[in-house]
């Protein structure tokens, strides 16, 4: 099941970094990014979240907030968000049950090997829930511009 543009985003609650805890019902009335990685403290991952960490005072000037969300569990996206003073929430699926509801968790290929993990996804929601952009296989480079470009045209 892919999410587009335009769809109803699918409800989540997951524990994230320093204690905090993440929802779409949370965020209600506010438009944020919700961007999925497949591995904390990874070399793709980590340039992605210190990009969105680097961009963080352009997206608040703009009313929005920033949501990684990853299958690890909390204490390995504890040490990466304190490793790398990432200051927005990087939240546990453990259970993928957020990556399912927004269609990442796939079937991926490497060297011939057959696995399932997170495709890295971002999805810019408005105020209302509803997906206003969406990107799928995410390639890192210039991407939190690319997401604050499109952020800026919601109003």
């Amino acid at each position: 099941m892919t999410i587009n543009a335009g769809d109803q985003a699918p409800d989540f609650k997951l524990p994230a970094s320093g204690g905090r805890e993440v929802s779409l019902t949370g965020q209600k009335g506010k438009p944020f990014v919700l961007y999925f990685y497949p591995k904390a403290d990874t070399s793709g991952c980590t340039k992605q979240a210190c990009a969105f960490e680097e961009a963080l005072p352009q997206f608040g000037a703009l009313g929005l907030d920033i949501i990684g969300v990853s299958p690890d569990p909390m204490p390995p996206i504890e040490k990466f968000a304190s490793k790398y003073k990432l200051t927005f929430p990087l939240a546990s699926d453990t259970e993928k049950s957020a990556a399912l509801a927004y269609g990442v968790w796939v079937e991926k290929s490497m060297y011939g090997r057959k696995y399932m993990g997170i495709e890295r996804s971002t999805f810019l929601i408005d105020a209302t829930g509803k997906v206003a952009a969406a990107w799928q296989k995410v390639k890192v480079d210039g991407h939190a511009a690319e997401v604050k470009a499109a952020a800026a045209k919601l109003g």
